[in-house]
This record gives structure tokens, sequence and C-alpha cells, in this order.
């Protein structure tokens, strides 16, 4: 009980383990306060203050990503264009990836400023162009996944028959690592798809299924989402979500 304790604390004193709570308390709220606002009126209640606790973090989330644009800033510096020896197509997914996620930035703050307004605009037109940058860099993480699993595969056949030939324990030792960044990047597929259903329906009505998902629905695929970011950085495999 006590480790658990102070594993969460540890988890809640870094900006980034405190915000994969608050996403997934905020898509969990949303979850069950959606699938409680369709019964009866007493959990109806209750599912509607859930609903406005959601609403509340989501607000509280947006606010704290005032403060990303320069650790994205730095880290898109340090990447550059990527290195010669990775591979070329996943080196120029990383490069439209990153360059999507830097804007996303500025253009959610202007729409967050104007609903506040602090500045004269309208903000439908740059949440809507902040949520399809999500998108695309979300498509792109995908597709580069994809490419990193074709990539594994390729890598564990030639693994399978070095350790055929040589029958040695190294081999066994690189086939488990490889078998093990193949489900970091099935786990990071699932997760990445489940937000982009969440980032298609958040677009203007019309775009696909953009608006047809119920409260309980969103809520399901952003808990999906958050889940899986906690167990990839609780395990040190990475993953992001906004």
């Amino acid at each position: 009980m006590q480790c658990s304790l102070e594993s969460l604390v540890h988890v809640l004193e870094s900006y980034r383990g405190r915000d994969k709570v608050v996403r997934t308390l905020c898509y969990g709220s949303q979850l069950v306060g959606g699938a409680l606002a369709q019964k009866t009126t007493g959990q109806s209640r209750l599912g509607k203050s859930l609903l406005l606790f959601s609403a509340q973090l989501s607000r509280c989330r947006t606010v704290l990503r005032l403060f990303d644009d320069l650790s994205m800033l730095s880290y898109s510096r340090s990447y550059g264009l990527g290195t010669r020896d990775e591979d070329p197509v996943l080196r120029w997914m990383s490069v439209l990836g990153n360059v999507a996620d830097q804007l996303y930035y500025p253009c959610e703050h202007i729409a967050w400023a104007a609903d506040a307004e602090l500045i004269r605009t309208k903000s439908d037109k740059w949440w809507t162009l902040s949520t399809a940058l999500w998108g695309i860099s979300l498509l792109l993480g995908i597709l580069r996944s994809l490419r990193v699993l074709l990539l594994l595969k390729r890598k564990m056949k030639k693994s399978e028959r070095s350790r055929l030939r040589e029958s040695s324990e190294p081999g066994v030792q690189r086939g488990s690592e490889i078998e093990r960044q193949l489900w970091s990047e099935v786990l990071t597929v699932i997760s990445s798809m489940a937000d982009l259903t969440n980032a298609i329906h958040w677009m203007p009505p019309g775009f696909l299924w953009a608006g047809c998902f119920p409260d309980w629905l969103v809520g399901l695929m952003g808990t999906t989402s958050s889940l899986i970011g906690f167990h990839q950085m609780w395990t040190g495999e990475g993953g992001a979500g906004v």
C-alpha cells in the first residue's frame, strides 16, 4: 500500500505524470457520466455532474498546454531532419508529425484566448484547425508505427534465421526484445486510432462521423488511449496524447 502511494505521488510530481492522471480522470468521468446521463433521474443528475467535472478537467489541460510550445520546439530542433541511418520513410513521417504538433499549440492557444475574450476573433475556425492538426499528427503517428512494425517483422525474420543457424542464447534475447518493441508499437497504433476517432468526431458536422459520438463513446475512446499511455509511461515505452 505504501509503495503504491509513493508511486502515485511520484507520478503526480511530474508534469507528464500529472497530465496523464488528469487526462484519464477527464475521459473516465465523461465515459461514466455519459452512460449515467441516459439513465434514471437520480443517475442522470450524477451523470451531468461528472460531465461538468470532465469539461473542467479538459479546460485545465488546455491552460497547462499554454506552456508546451518551447518544449515542443526544443524537441523538434533536436530531432531536426533525423539521422541518415534512420529509415527515410520513418524520418520524414517524424518530421511532418513534428511540424503538425508544433503548429497545433499556437492554433489552440488562439482558440482558447478567443473563448476567454482575450482577443477579438472567432474561436471556431481555430479549434477546427487545431483539431485537424492533431488528427494529422495522429494519422502520421499511426502510419509511422505501421512502418516500424513492418521493419521489425523483417528484423525478426532475420533474427530467427540467425538463431536457427547459431542456436545461441543471445539470439533468443534479441528476439525477445523485438517482440517487446512490436507489442509497444501495436499499443501505440490502438491508442492513436482511439484518439483519431475522437479528433474526427470534433471536426465540423458533415466530415465523416463528426458530431455523431455520444459522450460515453468519446469517453471510452479517450480512456482507452489514456490507459495505454499510462502503461507506456510506466514501462518507459513513451506514448503521448492530447
